[in-house]
This record gives C-alpha cells, structure tokens and sequence, in this order.
C-alpha cells in the first residue's frame, strides 16, 4: 500500500474543506484533501450553486409570462437545455477549485477516506489504496438529505440531488417540507409551469423565520398557483401511486408525476471512519469548541457536521480558521454576524437578533421605495433592531425581490459594531433597494422621512 504523509489532512472539499486546505497550503503547510467527488461539496455540486441557476432560469421564464405593460413575448422551457447550462457552470467551478488547490500547493486526492485513529486514514482510490499519516486531521463531511420512513428515494420520490437534474418538468409535482429547499425548488418549478402543492408539517411554511417575513412569501407563492398546506403530513404512496396526506381534521390523497421529499438535512458525522474516533457529540454533531477543536487532540471539525445554521459560509469561515490554527496563527471566530439567505421569492436575509428586551426597531416598506416600484416588485421591507440605550445595531432583516445582495452590507454593520446614526449618516445611493435601510434606520429613531 502506498503510504503519504503531511502535516494536515482534510477530509471532505466541499466549501469549509477546499478552502481550509488553500489557505493552509498558502500559509506553507504540507496539505492533503480527500473527497470521492469533484471538489466544492453538496454546495457547488448538487445544492447552492445548481440550485440558484435553476431558479434564475425560472424567473427569466416567468417574466416572459408578465412582463412590463407595453411589452409582450412568448418562450418555452427546454429543461434539458437549462440543466446542461448548469452543468456548464458547476463544470467551471470544480475545475477552478481544483486550480486553486494545485497552485495553492495542496494535494487533492480523489477517493473515500476511512480513519484508522486521529493521526491515520485509509484511502480507497481508483489506483488502490492508500495510507495516509498526518499531524493533524479536519473533518469536512458535511450533510445529506433526510430520507422520509414512509417515502423512501425511488422512482417518483426524489431528492434535491435529482430535482436539479430532471430532463422534463414535472406537470404535477408534491414538495415535502416547507423549508427553504423546498420552497426554492418548487417556487422555480411552479415559474416554468409545474402545478406545486407544498405540505409542510409545522403550523406555517419556513418556521425558522418570524411570521412577519415569511408572510410575503407565503403570498407570492398564492400568486403563483401554488398550493400550501401546513399542519399536514406526508403519509407513503396509495396502491395507484398517489401521495397520502392528512392533518388532525382530514385526509387526502394527491396525485403527482414527482415527490420531492425536503424534510432536512442530517450531518455525516458517521462517516469516513469517524465514529471510531469516539469524539464528544451533541445529538447527530460533532462537538467542537471556539476554533472548531474536536475532544481528541489534533482533531478538527468544520461546516455542517458541527452543528447550526449549517451554511457553506460557516464552513468557509471555519476553515480559514482552523487553517490558521495549525499554521500556528493565533485565531478565533466571532460568530455574531453570520447572514443567512432564503432565495424564495421573495428572498429573505437574516443576520443577527430580532427584538427583545431593551431594543428599538424600525421598518421601512418596499412599497414606499422608488426603485422597488420601477421593478414592479414592491412586496418586502427591510427591518432594524438595535439597543434602545446604545443605538447599537443588532439584526437586520429583510424579505423582497433581490434583497440577498444586501446581506453582505447587514452583516457588515453588525461585524463593525454600528449604530443607528452611523447608517443614517451614511449617504445610501438613489435609486437603491438599499435606500430602505436608511430610511428603517431613521424609522427606529423616529425620524422617518419618506413614511
């Protein structure tokens, strides 16, 4: 058996592995990363990136369908064409991370890795195995979709994986799971013709989020001929293939070409060997500590596998980190503004606390800014918490049309420690959505101008 060693071992290239292993090869640290598929994760491969592709080709189909008065065109989907034009895409961006770790220094090695303790792994490669040594080790595994008992993967059951990659779109198709995966997918789907019915178990779609953004959403996809039910649950299929469903006061059954079941994701904190590695868990995760450290020495955990909000953004942050770490750089992370997106439509973005004790907010409306008019897309505001003595910001929230290029400038504003009269004394360019923080902000102070 061929033996390799190194300093550092990630396992895993999804978001938080690749750049974990860039930045440690950068930083001259003798680097090898494991994955079996091309580098970039769920994320780049399967999730984020060929995921927003879809819903970006879903819009430009739906727009055909209401564009501008005075102006009118026709279209049709060809699915298959819109799938291989993702494809092109991730293609672009596996091959550029591998770029980025070759000149980086990092060796990349395509294969399944089975720790042996913290220090070795075993690799089964095309070429054969190999045994790899190293001084230190980060997990990288990330999640997986949640199967349902009652609907297992097959045939008409499917998961997010095979959504992105269908050849023909479904006339019928059932989404299970009012979360943001499945809102996504079936919000794009129903854009390019498909008739949804969304059944989500909790008593309202997207719980992680408050009521007060969500109810945008909830109204658009009614716009959209969406059907939602909530309080209801999944059952299997009915001997003539359609979807069982039912809630406290009634049952029904629906009939559908596809079941897209998105019921969760679940960490791989057993794969790659690492249950033999016996580390301290917290329920299905990893537990680490402030710089991702694991209970056994030299271990690291990073992304999805430690727990929430698991976000390829978390992971790429803790990589860097760990990175750092053990290239001996004095490092820690301050977890305080870490922005989460929802790209239904309208999208929504969260960074920080939403009321409370001791705080202040300040909404401003959409429907009261001029460039959100221009585009037709007046529904969404944007929301500001800050502390009533201090005036320091505290979340930003916001759900509307195009808000998820906001996010960076929300948790910029957190990461900075900024207070209500730093934004409202910022000029904010007209005509901008992101008017409509300023104009919260001076809300919140109680000197709103354009409300």
């Amino acid at each position: 058996m061929r033996e390799i060693s190194c300093k550092l071992l990630v396992i895993g290239a999804g978001p938080g592995g690749y750049v974990c292993a860039i930045r440690a090869a950068r930083l001259g640290v003798d680097t090898v990363v494991v994955d079996p598929a091309p580098p970039g994760g769920t994320c780049l491969n399967v999730g984020c990136i060929p995921s927003k592709a879809l819903i970006h080709a879903a819009e430009d189909f739906h727009r055909l369908q209401a564009l501008t008065p005075g102006i009118s065109a026709t279209g049709a989907v060809d699915l298959g064409q819109v799938v291989a034009w993702k494809d092109g895409i991730v293609a672009r961006l596996t091959g550029g991370v591998q770029t980025l770790l070759r000149k980086a220094g990092a060796r990349l090695i395509t294969g399944t890795a089975t720790l042996r303790d913290g220090k070795t792994a075993e690799v089964a490669t095309p070429e054969g195995p190999v045994l790899l040594r190293a001084e230190a080790v980060v997990l990288a595994t990330g999640s997986e979709p949640v199967a349902l008992r009652t609907l297992p993967f097959g045939g008409k059951v499917i998961s997010s994986t095979e959504a992105l990659s269908l050849a023909e779109i479904p006339a019928r198709l059932a989404v299970i799971g009012g979360g943001y995966i499945g809102l996504e997918l079936g919000t794009a789907f129903a854009k390019m013709g498909a008739q949804v019915t969304v059944v989500e178990a909790a008593p309202r779609i997207l719980p992680q989020y408050d009521e007060e953004l969500t109810r945008p959403v909830l109204s658009r996809l009614s716009a959209l001929g969406v059907r939602v039910l909530t309080g209801a649950r999944a059952g299997g299929l009915s001997p003539g293939g359609a979807l069982r469903i039912a809630t406290d006061d009634w049952a029904e059954e629906i009939e559908a070409d596809r079941i897209l079941v998105t019921a969760g994701r679940r960490p791989r904190s057993d794969a790659a060997g690492i249950p033999a590695l016996d580390l301290d868990r917290e329920g299905a995760f990893v537990k680490v500590d402030a710089q991702c450290r694991t209970s056994m020495k030299g271990v690291y955990a990073i992304g999805d596998i430690t727990g929430e909000p698991m976000l390829a953004h978390r992971a790429m942050a803790q990589g860097e980190m760990v990175a750092e770490i053990v290239a001996g750089h004095p490092r820690g992370w301050d977890r305080r503004a870490i922005p989460a997106v929802c790209f239904t439509d309208p999208e929504i973005v969260t960074v920080g606390e939403h009321g409370g004790a001791g705080t202040i907010t300040g909404l401003f409306p959409f429907a009261a800014n001029g460039k959100a008019m221009t585009e037709a897309r007046e529904d969404g505001f944007i929301r500001v918490t800050a502390r009533a003595d201090t005036h320091e910001v505290l979340g930003i929230q916001a759900v509307g049309a195009g808000v998820a290029e906001l996010a960076a400038g929300f948790a910029l504003a957190l990461e900075m420690g900024a207070r209500l009269e730093d934004i409202t004394g910022t000029i904010h360019a007209h005509p901008t959505r992101g008017e409509a923080l300023h104009e919260a902000c001076l809300r919140a102070l109680g000197q709103a101008l354009h409300i």
